[in-house]
């Protein structure tokens, strides 16, 4: 089994920051791209960041220069740096995977998307 949880979200004034953490655990082959979507009521999932396992970054235009992803690979994490934040960053902000998961000592399953529970992240003055 594969889990991805995350930690960090909160309520926090405009202009604050956060930093949001996803710790992947289980029977784990590798991880290749991770990342952070997130979902505001009455909205679709939307990406906020991606890295690949380089360490190769993308970001959504409404959060470049605010937001830093990063990744460490010895602990199978990936962390989001919030600066800036503004009313409009306001969602459950979910984290993502794609991993290849081992099956047995020897047989690994094909690669898959991994989801957190989600975390509320929520800027209000």
């Amino acid at each position: 089994q594969v889990q991805l949880v995350e930690s960090g979200g909160g309520l926090v004034q405009p202009g604050g920051s956060l930093r949001l953490s996803c710790a992947a655990s289980g029977s784990i082959f590798l991880i290749y791209d991770m990342g952070w979507y997130r979902q505001a009521p009455g909205n679709q999932r939307e990406m906020v960041a991606t890295i690949t396992r380089g360490g190769i970054t993308e970001y959504a235009d409404s959060v470049k220069s605010r937001f830093t992803l990063s990744r460490d690979n010895s602990k199978d994490t990936v962390y989001l740096y919030m600066d800036s934040l503004r009313p409009e960053d306001t969602a459950v902000y979910y984290c993502n995977a794609d991993i290849r998961a081992r099956n047995t000592p020897t047989e690994y399953n094909p690669r898959a998307v991994y989801w957190g529970q989600g975390t509320q992240v929520t800027v209000s003055s």
